[in-house]
C-alpha cells in the first residue's frame, strides 16, 4: 500500500520540489498552504507522516501541531518539522 505525506508550507515552490522528490520514491503526496483546519486534514487524507513548516500563516505550525497532539486520532503521528527558525531544535523537542 502506498505510504502518504501531507506536507503543510505557504512556500509553493518547496511544496512542488517536496512532493516531486516524495512522488519519485511511490510516496502519495498531498500538501497543504494552511493549517488551520488540520484535523479535519488528517480525518481526510489520513497521511502517514506530516512535513510541517513552523512559519506557516494564520494557525502557525506549533499551534497545529498542538492541536494534533491533543486529539485522540492524530496525537501519535509522525511530524517532521522544516524552518528557518534558528530555534528550530528546540521548538521540535517541545512539540
Amino acid at each position: 500500500m502506498q505510504k502518504c505525506v501531507l506536507i503543510y508550507d505557504d512556500d509553493k515552490e518547496l511544496l512542488m520540489l517536496c512532493s516531486a522528490i516524495l512522488k519519485k520514491q511511490n510516496y502519495r503526496v498531498e500538501t497543504r498552504s494552511e493549517c488551520d483546519s488540520i484535523i479535519e486534514d488528517i480525518k481526510d487524507i489520513k497521511p502517514d507522516l506530516i512535513l510541517m513548516d513552523l512559519w506557516i500563516p494564520k494557525c502557525g505550525g506549533e499551534r497545529a501541531i498542538t492541536k494534533m497532539r491533543a486529539n485522540p486520532i492524530s496525537k501519535n503521528l509522525p511530524v517532521v518539522l522544516f524552518s528557518a527558525n534558528v530555534d528550530i531544535e528546540t521548538i521540535s523537542k517541545q512539540s
